[in-house]
């Protein structure tokens, strides 16, 4: 009987499998068709559309948008980050854990909620949108992210080494940079990879704060408005390399382990 049901429970498990992962292989499939329609069936593999995904007018501009975005939140988001996790790490555990549910209050927001909120925000403030009110808004979102994961390698963190570094006549920025940065510095560049991949993917909240211009997501929701190409499954295939390759080079540098 126990047999039986864990045969069973196997099949139930390799169907929600498959059922999750077959649209993103057929994503990736369908990117290197040599026909103009996404179905079967392919006659031959060709990289003729991301031949034409390079070419497209558009594709360079939201790239490069995508790639200043996810550079700035990395950046913002582990300074901001660091920070506020080295000031959690400092205080008594039951007044950290309050805080913490406090920052990351944004990431259990609905993003349609989120993004509407601040588009309203800004214009309440008159702030004209741009790439400075997506970093913004990514910022919102990616950096707990950044203070969770850099918050819980300080827990298990030595302060002795600090106080002795101190004793032997350092400052406190001093010391944090000889001392507590380069033992840190894994998971501070790991958890800055993990916002970066986060910003890149974000479709939702860029839609309602990017005013004109482009990232890859949004790009890619313009042109299937348009009509649907297997150069949308290049430009899809290509933010699925960059946020999964920036994340698990973040997860081998925080050692993650499951």
């Amino acid at each position: 009987m126990n047999v039986r049901s864990n045969i069973v429970w196997g099949i139930v498990a390799v169907a929600f499998i498959v059922y999750l992962l077959s649209p993103i292989v057929l994503l990736v499939f369908f990117s290197f068709t040599s026909r103009s329609l996404t179905n079967f069936p392919i006659e031959k593999l060709s990289v003729h559309w991301w031949q034409e995904m390079v070419v497209t007018r558009q594709f360079w501009p939201s790239f490069a948008n995508s790639l200043i975005v996810g550079s700035c939140v990395a950046v913002v988001s582990a300074i901001v980050g660091t920070l506020a996790a080295m000031g959690l790490a400092a205080m008594p555990a039951r007044r950290a854990s309050i805080i913490m549910a406090l920052l990351t209050l944004p990431v259990m927001l609905p993003p349609l909620v989120l993004g509407v909120a601040l588009l309203s925000f800004y214009v309440s403030i008159d702030l004209k949108l741009g790439l400075p009110t997506v970093i913004l808004s990514h910022v919102l979102f990616a950096q707990p992210f950044v203070t969770l994961i850099v918050h819980a390698r300080l827990v298990n963190f030595d302060p002795r080494v600090v106080e002795s570094a101190r004793d032997l006549g350092a400052s406190p920025l001093r010391a944090f940079f000889t001392v507590t940065l380069p033992i840190i510095r894994p998971v501070v560049i790991g958890a800055a990879l993990i916002a970066m991949a986060l910003s890149i993917d974000d479709f939702i909240i860029t839609f309602f704060t990017i005013g004109t211009g482009n990232t890859l997501p949004t790009l890619v929701w313009g042109m299937v408005r348009t009509g649907l190409t297997p150069t949308v499954n290049a430009i899809g295939t290509l933010i699925l390399l960059l946020t999964i390759g920036s994340t698990v080079i973040a997860l081998q540098l925080t050692r993650y382990r499951g």
